[in-house]
């Protein structure tokens, strides 16, 4: 039993949708097929959501948005068009795009926000099952209401314990299952959204309540690579690659796989794998518990910029019980989650995701620090990147970091940070975002030439 989660450039246009159509009726173990809201058609296009997010604003300022409600439904009516169904299941999109806009309105805008960027997955799922009825297939869609339990806020959009169980029912339904990505409900009703990559954590969520042997993620690469392609040229391809590993390079700027979304299927050790809607026949890349094939200590490398560091020394800092512990709480207080925290005898640097800091906290922060624990120095710095070298084979291995430190030196870049985890299966590097593209390619150098596949 597989569960098939079908990314926004799998799910475009009505042309990609036969696509997946065709993959699911080539294979009768796809029995679930998690869907996105439709993506680019081109690179000039203009994804759903982002058209979504355009009628949000549009409905939370008060003004008129027949107009922005035409642009999303037309979308669906190209497609419906080219699915040959007929104009009643866009009836039903546009019925339930104005329902939204009526009522989350009068609600909040954050909650107009969530629940129309949601629509998107929630409408095209509608659609796909609908065309998959129209060709033969028997498809029932289902709406995450019934089962996608999430947690309350202010905490991040998580899925409740209960929630795989309430799902499980569905393992039983004789009709292929279209489920919509990217959303939950709590208890009380109240519709959210996860995290960017949303659907991708759905499909997961989905694959564990039903305990499916593969979890299928369809995007529009044939594998994952061992580091960026529009960075590296022609970078050799992963075959295989542990749950620890997927984590540390999603983490890290990997974009073809959300990191959250391994937590319900590493649990269950259920495998998944890469694969490419436009080229289904090719093997893709697998995501597993453990690897049995013999490979290179480095798996992959990747880079994320957007990160600040947050600077902090105090003469005998190492001396002073429950320093860390009260810095950290400063910034918990301040609603705000770090990455690392590399520290020496006396000093600490915090990282922390740029997004999360305003001129104002950064200011609170920075004040309290001082007065509260009375550092000797404390500053942010900001636009640095992290440098992710990942590998199961990194802790068998002698020399890896000065081979690392080494290649980023030819660069003429300077190492702000070296942080490495005490599972030995990544090393991550602070610097400055503007020589990250050039360390990338010289650590692939060093670690993977002459290139070839994994």
């Amino acid at each position: 039993m597989k569960v098939c989660k079908f990314g926004g450039t799998s799910v475009a246009s009505a042309e990609q949708i036969k696509k997946v159509a065709n993959i699911v009726k080539e294979d009768p173990e796809r029995r679930f097929v998690v869907v996105s809201a439709p993506g680019k058609r081109s690179a000039d296009d203009i994804k759903v959501t982002d058209l979504l997010i355009d009628l949000a604003q549009t409905v939370s300022a008060g003004q008129s948005y027949e107009e922005k409600i035409r642009n999303v439904v037309n979308r669906y009516e190209d497609n419906a068009k080219g699915l040959g169904l007929s104009h009643e299941i866009c009836d039903v999109i546009e019925a339930d795009l104005r329902r939204r806009c009526e009522e989350d309105a009068a609600v909040s805008a954050q909650y107009a926000m969530d629940s129309l960027k949601a629509s998107g997955e929630d409408n095209n799922a509608k659609m796909i099952a609908a065309y998959f009825n129209h060709i033969g297939i028997r498809a029932k869609y289902v709406n995450p209401k019934d089962g996608l339990l999430v947690c309350q806020p202010p905490e991040r959009t998580m899925a409740l314990p209960e929630a795989y169980e309430k799902l499980s029912y569905l393992k039983n339904s004789e009709e292929i299952i279209v489920f919509p990505g990217f959303f939950g409900y709590t208890t009380e009703g109240v519709l959210r959204t996860f995290d960017r990559g949303g659907s991708d954590i759905t499909g997961a969520i989905l694959a564990a309540a039903v305990q499916a042997d593969l979890y299928e993620n369809f995007t529009d690469v044939d594998c994952v690579f061992s580091a960026n392609p529009k960075v590296v040229n022609e970078p050799a391809e992963i075959t295989e690659i542990t749950y620890r590993e997927m984590r540390e390079l999603s983490y890290a700027g990997f974009s073809v796989f959300h990191d959250e979304a391994l937590m319900p299927v590493f649990k269950l050790k259920i495998p998944v794998t890469i694969k490419n809607t436009n080229n289904p026949s090719a093997p893709g890349t697998k995501i597993v518990a453990e690897s049995t094939e013999k490979r290179r200590p480095v798996t992959g490398i990747s880079a994320d910029s957007g990160f600040s560091i947050l600077y902090v020394s105090k003469y005998l800092m190492n001396r002073e019980i429950g320093f860390g512990r009260k810095l950290l709480q400063i910034l918990e207080e301040d609603g705000i989650s770090y990455e690392h925290t590399p520290s020496g005898l006396d000093d600490i640097s915090v990282i922390i995701r740029s997004h999360q800091l305003t001129e104002e906290n950064e200011r609170r922060i920075l004040q309290r620090v001082t007065e509260e624990l009375h550092a000797d120095d404390v500053h942010f710095r900001h636009g640095f990147s992290l440098i992710v070298v990942v590998g199961e084979g990194m802790n068998n291995n002698t020399g890896l970091a000065a081979k690392a430190a080494s290649a980023i030196s030819e660069t003429g870049a300077n190492i702000e940070m070296i942080n490495q985890g005490s599972s030995e299966v990544s090393l991550a590097f602070g610097v400055q975002q503007q020589y990250e593209d050039v360390i990338l390619k010289s650590l692939y150098n060093a670690f993977f030439q002459p290139a070839h596949s994994l």
